[in-house]
């Protein structure tokens, strides 16, 4: 284990050192959760577009019932594991880059990479008919928001891994859940 701890150390400093102060600006950019709300405002849109009122209202409750899903099991690891974020953890934090806003104490695992992995895989999955590229352009914004949190030092690549696979994972449920839903609503219909 402590092998793998030193792996994550080690690739973290090099992602991390990559920066540029030139491109910080971006890279916040990118992690603030306001500047997603164009796509937000449009995927809203296309889902209403798709489906009409009823059933895009339950999905909307869906969304943000898998958001809060994987934002509050992120906090429990955190507060669980207590894993130091790499601003916090001497013999590292003295290499790294630091651009985020504020570091927290703990970070194992991403709450940003679970949420936009999370919502990459539901979305895709429930427009992979109507337009199956799109999962390609979210999962790519998924991984832009993830790598963002090494950028700014405030998360490992195995935080940003685990935050992505469960958030995948949630993604996939919530969709499954929303399916079975939607289904026994609007069977009838």
């Amino acid at each position: 284990m402590d092998k793998l701890i030193e792996l994550d150390h080690q690739l973290f400093l090099w992602l991390n050192n990559l920066g540029n102060e030139s491109w910080d600006w971006i890279w916040l950019l990118i992690t603030d959760k306001w500047t997603a709300i164009p796509l937000y405002a449009l995927l809203l849109y296309l889902i209403f577009k798709k489906f009409g009122w009823k059933p895009s209202l339950i999905t909307v409750v869906f969304i943000t019932l898998l958001i809060t899903a994987t934002d509050q099991l992120g906090n429990l690891f955190k507060d669980g594991f207590e894993r130091l974020r790499p601003c916090r953890q001497e013999g590292v934090m003295e290499y790294a880059r630091f651009v985020a806003v504020r570091c927290g104490s703990y970070g194992f695992f991403s709450a940003h990479a679970a949420n936009s992995m999370g919502v990459a895989v539901f979305l895709g999955l429930l427009f992979r008919k109507v337009i199956p590229k799109m999962i390609l352009w979210l999962l790519g914004w998924a991984l832009l928001v993830a790598y963002s949190r090494v950028y700014l030092g405030v998360h490992y690549p195995g935080d940003i891994i685990v935050g992505m696979l469960i958030g995948a994972l949630l993604g996939f449920i919530f969709y499954k859940l929303h399916e079975w839903v939607q289904l026994k609503i609007f069977k009838n219909s």
